[in-house]
């Protein structure tokens, strides 16, 4: 069966008629000769965040499964507003979300790792419709229980469904048409890097850059994907980088909130570092005239529960802003309290890797705003962004 894997993330869906600008690129596809398509939909931009701290403000202390639960609820509202706006196009089509897509996690809440899939109810879902959706980011633990795979995951489901598809690639839709060695809505002159290597954007991303998750370009380059970023945007799609076996750039990232924990000692350090990296999580080691420390650019919700669980009370977390400057050689990393100053921070040192590229950024500031809709749904105004 050919079938072409579609992501978009929450970027896509700031308006509810955004939808049915998303369902009639999907009619176009089918229209220019396509045979079947999956789309793999995030939460409304925002809403993973109001839903978090809807659920805290009910119970700080909620159980991680109870968390998962109810932050999968964004991805499957998504997909059953695309869902209805397909099939106000005549079009098949049929949603499936983490109960019923075919993937099966451990049962680590916050941020599962894959054990196994199957793809018999995405085919048959497929042989009923023209067009499946489906939710991001989530899954079942062998008990059944849905897991959430972490945050910006749900480029890690269409990476899987396109795997298990039999498919060789999967198309990512953002804000932005690819990826850039900066910002673009941040540092002047960013610019766009067409090809790219699987472990060079993986890299990128676990030190900050947001296009793509890091665990979704791991198992993409496991499994031979090859990743197409590209925008929808309203004069049609714009395609920017590809990810594939090849392909480097020098570039800077920038994680605001970045949590930093400040240890009692460097054996503490050392311990707890250990922990972190038996879990996949990139910690790096730092010394100030605060003390020994780690900070944390990436799964930083699911880093914070497991020191949590260490039960270690000399443990302090605190948030900063990290700005890291990636090469195939380098990787130095610069800690600001001020976001105003991380930015210049990392203007500077663009500037001084690219010479000439100082002006404006390329891209509109109002586009990285969250959902105004997302708030209203779930009844908070309080509507932090959510790019997943």
């Amino acid at each position: 069966m050919n079938v072409t894997v579609l992501k978009f993330g929450g970027s896509n869906f700031r308006h509810p008629e955004d939808f049915g600008r998303v369902a009639r690129h999907l009619a176009k596809r089918l229209a220019a000769g396509e045979n079947k398509i999956v789309a793999v939909v995030s939460a409304m931009a925002g809403t993973t965040d109001n839903l978090k701290t809807v659920m805290l403000g009910v119970n700080k202390q909620a159980k991680p499964s109870n968390l998962d639960a109810a932050l999968a609820t964004g991805e499957m509202l998504s997909a059953c507003l695309l869902e209805a706006a397909v099939s106000r196009q005549g079009i098949p089509v049929m949603s499936l979300n983490g109960y019923s897509l075919g993937i099966c996690t451990n049962s680590d809440f916050g941020r599962a790792s894959i054990e196994s899939v199957n793809p018999s109810s995405i085919i048959a879902a497929l042989q009923e419709n023209d067009i499946v959706i489906a939710t991001g980011g989530q899954a079942i633990d062998q008990s059944g229980r849905l897991t959430f795979l972490g945050r910006n995951s749900s480029d890690l489901t269409a990476i899987v469904i396109a795997s298990m598809l039999g498919e060789r690639s999967c198309e990512i839709y953002s804000d932005v048409p690819g990826v850039y060695t900066a910002d673009p809505y941040l540092v002047p002159g960013a610019r766009l890097i067409p090809k790219i290597a699987y472990g060079t954007i993986a890299r990128m991303s676990r030190y900050g850059a947001k296009v793509l998750h890091h665990r979704a370009v791991e198992y993409a380059e496991k499994n031979s994907v090859t990743i197409a970023c590209k925008s929808l945007t309203s004069d049609g799609v714009v395609s920017g980088t590809i990810v594939t076996g090849h392909g480097n750039a020098p570039s800077v990232t920038l994680a605001r909130d970045a949590a930093v924990l400040s240890c009692g000692s460097l054996a503490e350090r050392n311990k707890l570092r250990a922990l972190l990296d038996q879990q996949d999580i990139s910690a790096i080691c730092t010394e100030d005239n605060r003390g020994a420390g780690i900070c944390i650019l990436s799964d930083v919700d699911f880093a914070l529960r497991i020191v949590a669980l260490t039960g270690n009370r000399s443990v302090s977390v605190g948030s900063r802003t990290a700005v890291t400057e990636l090469g195939s050689s380098t990787l130095r990393i610069h800690l600001e309290d001020d976001y105003t100053r991380a930015v210049s921070r990392a203007r500077e040192i663009h500037e001084r890797i690219y010479p000439g590229t100082d002006g404006k950024p390329v891209a509109p500031r109002a586009a990285k705003q969250c959902s105004a809709h997302s708030s209203l749904l779930i009844g908070t105004n309080d509507a932090p962004e959510n790019t997943q």
